[in-house]
Protein backbone atom coordinates (compact mmCIF):
# COMPACT_ATOMS: atom_id res chain seq x y z
CA UNK A 1 0.00 0.00 0.00
CA UNK A 2 1.29 3.43 -0.98
CA UNK A 3 0.88 6.74 0.79
CA UNK A 4 0.41 8.47 -2.56
CA UNK A 5 -2.43 7.78 -4.96
CA UNK A 6 -1.54 5.69 -7.94
CA UNK A 7 -1.59 7.33 -11.32
CA UNK A 8 -4.75 6.64 -13.24
CA UNK A 9 -4.49 6.48 -17.01
CA UNK A 10 -7.94 7.90 -17.71
CA UNK A 11 -9.70 10.85 -16.13
CA UNK A 12 -12.69 10.01 -14.02
CA UNK A 13 -15.47 12.57 -14.38
CA UNK A 14 -16.90 13.55 -11.02
CA UNK A 15 -19.87 15.45 -12.45
CA UNK A 16 -20.88 17.11 -15.68
CA UNK A 17 -20.51 20.87 -15.39
CA UNK A 18 -21.44 23.27 -18.14
CA UNK A 19 -20.05 26.75 -17.82
CA UNK A 20 -22.11 29.54 -19.27
CA UNK A 21 -20.22 32.66 -20.17
CA UNK A 22 -22.06 35.83 -19.20
CA UNK A 23 -23.73 37.61 -22.04
CA UNK A 24 -22.25 40.92 -23.06
CA UNK A 25 -23.90 43.52 -20.91
CA UNK A 26 -26.14 45.96 -22.72
CA UNK A 27 -25.44 49.67 -22.57
CA UNK A 28 -29.16 50.47 -22.31
CA UNK A 29 -29.91 52.75 -19.37
CA UNK A 30 -32.31 55.43 -18.21
CA UNK A 31 -32.24 58.78 -20.04
CA UNK A 32 -31.46 61.68 -17.74
CA UNK A 33 -33.09 64.98 -18.62
CA UNK A 34 -30.73 67.27 -16.70
CA UNK A 35 -32.62 70.49 -17.52
CA UNK A 36 -35.91 69.16 -16.11
CA UNK A 37 -34.32 66.99 -13.42
CA UNK A 38 -36.24 63.94 -14.60
CA UNK A 39 -35.73 60.47 -16.03
CA UNK A 40 -37.44 60.21 -19.41
CA UNK A 41 -37.25 56.88 -21.21
CA UNK A 42 -34.09 55.05 -22.16
CA UNK A 43 -30.83 55.53 -24.10
CA UNK A 44 -28.51 52.98 -25.65
CA UNK A 45 -25.12 52.69 -27.35
CA UNK A 46 -23.47 56.04 -28.21
CA UNK A 47 -26.13 58.09 -26.40
CA UNK A 48 -25.59 55.98 -23.27
CA UNK A 49 -21.83 56.58 -23.56
CA UNK A 50 -22.39 60.36 -23.84
CA UNK A 51 -24.56 60.27 -20.74
CA UNK A 52 -21.99 58.15 -18.87
CA UNK A 53 -19.26 60.68 -19.73
CA UNK A 54 -21.43 63.51 -18.40
CA UNK A 55 -22.11 61.63 -15.16
CA UNK A 56 -18.45 60.72 -14.59
CA UNK A 57 -17.35 64.32 -15.12
CA UNK A 58 -19.92 65.52 -12.56
CA UNK A 59 -19.07 62.92 -9.87
CA UNK A 60 -16.05 63.47 -7.65
CA UNK A 61 -14.30 60.15 -7.04
CA UNK A 62 -14.21 58.65 -3.49
CA UNK A 63 -16.88 61.06 -2.18
CA UNK A 64 -20.13 59.12 -2.65
CA UNK A 65 -20.47 55.69 -1.02
CA UNK A 66 -22.97 54.54 -3.63
CA UNK A 67 -20.25 54.44 -6.31
CA UNK A 68 -17.28 52.08 -6.48
CA UNK A 69 -13.80 53.53 -6.08
CA UNK A 70 -13.32 53.14 -9.84
CA UNK A 71 -16.12 55.60 -10.65
CA UNK A 72 -15.82 59.35 -10.93
CA UNK A 73 -13.15 61.95 -11.50
CA UNK A 74 -10.45 63.27 -9.15
CA UNK A 75 -10.59 67.00 -9.82
CA UNK A 76 -9.75 67.88 -6.23
CA UNK A 77 -6.07 66.96 -6.83
CA UNK A 78 -5.62 70.12 -8.94
CA UNK A 79 -7.57 72.41 -6.62
CA UNK A 80 -5.55 75.52 -5.87
CA UNK A 81 -2.89 74.78 -8.50
CA UNK A 82 -1.86 77.34 -11.10
CA UNK A 83 -3.31 77.29 -14.61
CA UNK A 84 -0.33 75.49 -16.19
CA UNK A 85 -0.62 72.59 -13.74
CA UNK A 86 -4.39 72.40 -14.16
CA UNK A 87 -4.10 72.25 -17.95
CA UNK A 88 -1.43 69.54 -17.91
CA UNK A 89 -3.14 67.38 -15.28
CA UNK A 90 -6.71 67.78 -16.55
CA UNK A 91 -6.04 65.71 -19.68
CA UNK A 92 -4.66 62.83 -17.60
CA UNK A 93 -7.40 63.02 -14.97
CA UNK A 94 -10.24 63.04 -17.53
CA UNK A 95 -8.67 60.22 -19.56
CA UNK A 96 -8.16 57.97 -16.52
CA UNK A 97 -11.70 58.59 -15.28
CA UNK A 98 -13.31 57.75 -18.63
CA UNK A 99 -11.18 54.72 -19.49
CA UNK A 100 -12.61 52.96 -16.42
CA UNK A 101 -15.73 52.44 -18.57
CA UNK A 102 -15.27 49.29 -20.69
CA UNK A 103 -17.17 50.85 -23.59
CA UNK A 104 -14.62 53.66 -23.94
CA UNK A 105 -11.39 52.72 -25.71
CA UNK A 106 -9.65 56.10 -26.02
CA UNK A 107 -9.96 59.81 -25.24
CA UNK A 108 -8.28 62.14 -27.75
CA UNK A 109 -8.08 65.66 -29.20
CA UNK A 110 -8.18 67.69 -25.98
CA UNK A 111 -8.84 71.43 -25.90
CA UNK A 112 -8.84 73.08 -22.47
CA UNK A 113 -9.91 76.65 -21.78
CA UNK A 114 -9.88 78.13 -18.28
CA UNK A 115 -13.19 79.97 -17.79
CA UNK A 116 -12.15 81.25 -14.37
CA UNK A 117 -9.93 80.12 -11.51
CA UNK A 118 -12.33 77.28 -10.52
CA UNK A 119 -13.87 76.31 -13.87
CA UNK A 120 -12.40 74.76 -17.01
CA UNK A 121 -14.12 74.15 -20.33
CA UNK A 122 -12.84 70.85 -21.69
CA UNK A 123 -13.44 69.58 -25.18
CA UNK A 124 -12.33 66.12 -26.33
CA UNK A 125 -13.26 63.14 -28.47
CA UNK A 126 -14.39 59.89 -26.87
CA UNK A 127 -13.68 56.77 -28.91
CA UNK A 128 -16.02 53.97 -27.89
CA UNK A 129 -17.05 50.55 -29.14
CA UNK A 130 -20.10 52.29 -30.65
CA UNK A 131 -18.19 55.05 -32.46
CA UNK A 132 -16.75 58.46 -31.72
CA UNK A 133 -18.42 61.44 -30.09
CA UNK A 134 -17.17 64.96 -29.41
CA UNK A 135 -17.77 66.12 -25.83
CA UNK A 136 -17.83 69.74 -24.62
CA UNK A 137 -18.23 70.12 -20.88
CA UNK A 138 -17.38 72.51 -18.07
CA UNK A 139 -15.80 71.04 -14.96
CA UNK A 140 -15.48 72.72 -11.59
CA UNK A 141 -12.11 72.38 -9.94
Amino acid sequence: MSLLPEQVETAIPIMDIELELPEEQTSRTYRLDVQKGRITGFVDEIEAVKQAVFKVLQTERFVYLIYSWNYGIELNVVMGENEAVVRSELKRIVTEALLADERITDVTDFLIHMVDRRTAAVEFTVVSIFGQVRIEEEVTI
